[in-house]
């Protein structure tokens, strides 16, 4: 058994700054993502969005897996996020912040062992944490003829 597994999409631009994103090997239907006006149309979430959204997302299902690993069935959960977005020294905008707030329907008394799993829901969280640890990317271009015309990273 491996120690790895490997997620793989495909993009396809569909308009100006719109794509269409392929969960390639899955049935999961299709999403397309776009930038925000005024440089795209705001017909689907922008990266920033997606990320924020990834790391909200995560942090609930971690949160309701380390709950119901102790028995519990808990009620739903509700969760926002707020991220804030500034310039770094480039003038280049970066997610600096993100504030996730999760509201269980349960008062922590009625949960069975909610302390031990407040302590640790974060850690099953792949998204907060590879985010917090930081992501190594490789990144090419090939142009038309199949060269490669940029690489970073390995």
């Amino acid at each position: 058994m491996s120690d790895e597994q490997q997620i793989e999409l495909s993009l396809e631009q569909t308009g100006d700054y719109e794509f269409r994103v392929r969960f390639d090997g899955t049935a999961m239907p299709d999403i397309t993502t776009d930038e925000a006006s005024p440089l795209g149309g705001d017909t689907g979430p922008n990266p920033a969005r997606l990320l924020v959204a990834s790391v909200a997302n995560c942090l609930s299902a971690s949160l309701l897996f380390a709950l119901r690993k102790y028995k519990n069935a808990p009620g739903k959960l509700a969760t926002k996020a707020l991220a804030t977005l500034a310039r770094n020294e480039h003038g280049r905008w970066r997610v600096t912040h993100i504030k996730v707030d999760v509201q269980l329907a349960d008062a922590v008394p009625a949960l069975d062992h909610a302390d031990r799993a407040l302590l640790q829901f974060e850690d099953f969280c792949i998204v907060t944490e590879s985010v917090r640890e930081g992501i190594v990317v490789d990144v090419s271009v090939r142009d038309a003829t199949g060269a490669v015309v940029h690489t970073r990273g390995a």
